[in-house]
């Protein structure tokens, strides 16, 4: 699966990590919905962290369609909420 984060590039990451990614997102929806500002920011760079320790970034010049695409790291609640789907940033 290739994964895009805004402002930073793309990773490619194993269809493997994909329940692990889930959890984090489904906290991540949680946070949100409770309005837990401090809970969804550690949380969000939780979510991005592990995606750059489990991916291999791509070349900056490589032009893969992103399957998934995360919000910046200092992106804020609001902006997260709109690109929320109603399973969360990751679909399924």
């Amino acid at each position: 699966m290739i994964v895009r984060i805004m402002g930073e590039g793309q990773v490619e990451l194993a269809d493997s990590h994909f329940a692990e990614l889930n959890k984090l997102d489904d906290e991540l929806l949680r946070e949100m919905q409770g309005g837990d500002g401090e809970g969804f920011r550690r949380t969000l760079h939780a979510l991005l962290d592990t995606v750059r320790q489990l991916g291999e970034p791509l070349p900056d010049d490589s032009l893969e369609p992103s399957e998934l695409i995360l919000p910046a790291p200092d992106a804020t609640l609001e902006e997260v909420r709109a690109m929320l789907s109603d399973d969360g940033l990751i679909p399924g």
